[in-house]
Order: C-alpha cells, then structure tokens, then sequence
C-alpha cells in the first residue's frame, strides 16, 4: 500500500499525501499555506468564483507551493479564473461537480497538475479519460454537496477502476490518523482533510462555527439534503445534495421542502441576515459526519502531524520507509 503512497508524494513534491479540501470561503490562502509548510498539499477554496478573493488568497499564502479548487459547473460561467489561476502558478487545480474537460486541457497545458474530484466509479473513469492527473474520491459522509455512495465502498471500487492509471485519494468522513490508515488499506494514495481542517486556527470560519464541530457527537448530528441551498438561493443541479450540521432551520424545515419554497421570499431574507451575523442556530455550518471525532481547534501543523503519527503507530509507515531507505542504499 506505500508503494501508492509514496507515488503520490512524488507527484505532489510533498512529505506527506494529505490535502486539504478546497472549501468555499474556508480554505483560505494562509490555511493552505500552513497545510503545506506541514508537509501536506494546501488548497485554495475558489468555490463558486470571485476573482477578487482569490487575488486576495493567493497573496495570503506568500508564495506556498498550493493548489486552488473550484465548483466545476459554476467555474465553466466564468472560465478565465482558470488563467487568474495560472498567473499565480499553482501546483494544481482541482475541479469537483461538473464536465471539466475543457478546464483540464487549458490546465495541464500551463504544466499544472489536474486534480478531479468525482463521487462515482463513471465520474472516475470519465475524468481520467479527459486527462485528470490525481482523482479524489469523495464519498458521502463529507461535509458540504456530494451523492450517496460512501467512501468506504467508493474508494477500493474507484481504485480497482482507475487505480492503475492515475493515483485515488479518498475524501469524506476522514478527520485521524485511523481513517488516514483505512484509507490506505482501501487502497487509497491519499487522503483529503475538510471538516478537521474547517477546525483549524488557519480557517476562515466564525469562532462560533468551529466551537459547533468540535461540540457535535455523532455523524447523526449532520443531515444531507438541499434545505440550506433552497434558504440561500443556490439549489445545485441533481443529484448533488449538501451535508451540514442539524440546526433550528434544518429541524423546523425537513421534509417540508416544498412548503420552503412557497416561502421563500421571507426565509430567504431571515437566512441572509443569520448568514452575516453568524447566526448558526439558522445559517449552515457545512460539515460532515467526520465533526464528532473532532475535539479542538488547533494549528494546521499540529493537525497534519498527528494524523500522520497516529497512522504510523497503526500501519508502520516509517518502519517500511527506513527498510525502503536501506534497501535502495545497499
């Protein structure tokens, strides 16, 4: 299984195969440039676009070896981000929900890496014919929008499909070194870091939004739906549905879906003033069931080096990299 590992590391130029998940308005440049100064791959959250932000982001990480990630479908309305994008020189762009073929090419021809998200064995194998370099497969226990296939079954069967051709890293549902370790097992490269890392110092999050992942206790504390994206005005196109943590409005609005929208002229302003007053017993705090094994908000650096121990007290990781050492020196 390190043998996926480490040709991962390589592409990467990293010393460990940990990314940190491009989340919108999270993932700012100083927590990708801390992801990165510990060893890992930070990620810029482009999210749905703003160029000003992302000039704004970029200049955060000071010059930090990082990528930068977008929403492919929203990306495709405004595609000269991806040359913003390249005046800054990203290691590699990811795109995740959405055909990005035409961003592929544009990317890889600026000596970039491509890196795609996908949620199902033919977005795997689709996105590694259009030329994607690293496929991340996202199963549904992550935070924010995804589809219904868990990682725990999604990684292997990506892997069996793709594995020989490009490297897997497995997201959604990861926040230790346990899940970095089954990950590997499963036959994953990698491992992608989003709701432990919105718990970072790093993060742009409200203080408030942290304290509510590191108080959940149970993956049931998350609901999946499109609840939060009717209240905002951005319901995505099928079969994509966001997960985030169960609050007042989501226990108020569940299965009254339709009702919300008969309404939507009044709820609409209610969750827009919660929004920028951090009113999380109404506005979303998009997070996924990994939020009950998170227990505090620490540096990125302390976070990346902790997952990484506690998978190699598990798996061995630093016993085969010695043995690896001594056998290509000999």
């Amino acid at each position: 299984m390190f043998e996926r590992y480490e040709q991962l590391k390589s592409i990467l130029g990293v010393d460990h195969p940990i990314l940190l998940a491009p989340m919108d308005r999270v993932a700012g440049g100083r927590l990708a440039a801390a992801v990165t100064d510990a060893g890992g791959f930070g990620i810029i959250g482009g999210g749905y676009g703003d160029e000003t932000w992302l000039r704004e982001q970029f200049a955060a990480a000071r010059g930090a070896r990082i990528g930068v990630g977008f929403i492919t479908w929203s990306l495709s309305r405004q595609p000269h981000l991806i040359d913003v994008c390249i005046e800054h020189s990203p290691a590699a762009i990811m795109f995740s929900f959405g055909d990005a073929s035409k961003h592929i090419e544009r990317t890889k021809k600026a000596g970039i890496l491509a890196i795609c998200q996908v949620q199902t064995v033919a977005m795997a194998r689709e996105a590694v014919s259009q030329g994607a370099d690293i496929i991340v497969a996202q199963g549904a226990e992550g935070g924010g929008h995804g589809v219904a296939c868990g990682t725990i079954s999604l990684v292997p069967a990506v892997v069996d499909a793709v594995g020989e051709m490009v490297p897997v890293v497995a997201a959604g549902g990861i926040a230790d070194g346990r899940g970095f370790a089954a990950s590997l097992a499963l036959g994953a490269s990698g491992i992608v870091l989003g709701t432990r890392m919105y718990a970072s110092e790093e993060a742009i999050g409200h203080d408030d939004a942290k304290r509510r992942i590191v108080d959940c206790t149970g993956g049931e504390q998350t609901i999946r739906g499109i609840l939060f994206d009717i209240a905002r005005d951005n319901v995505w196109p099928a079969p994509y549905t966001g997960r985030v943590l169960r609050n007042e409005f989501s226990e108020k609005w569940v299965g009254r879906e339709r009702e919300l929208f008969q309404q939507i002229h009044e709820e609409r302003a209610r969750y827009s003033s919660a929004r920028e007053n951090h009113d999380y017993d109404t506005a979303a705090v998009i997070a996924g069931e990994s939020a009950a094994l998170i227990h505090d908000v620490l540096p990125a650096r302390l976070i990346v080096g902790n997952i990484v121990r506690e998978m190699d007290a598990i798996l061995g990781y630093s016993l085969y990299a010695q043995n690896r050492t001594v056998t290509s020196s000999t």
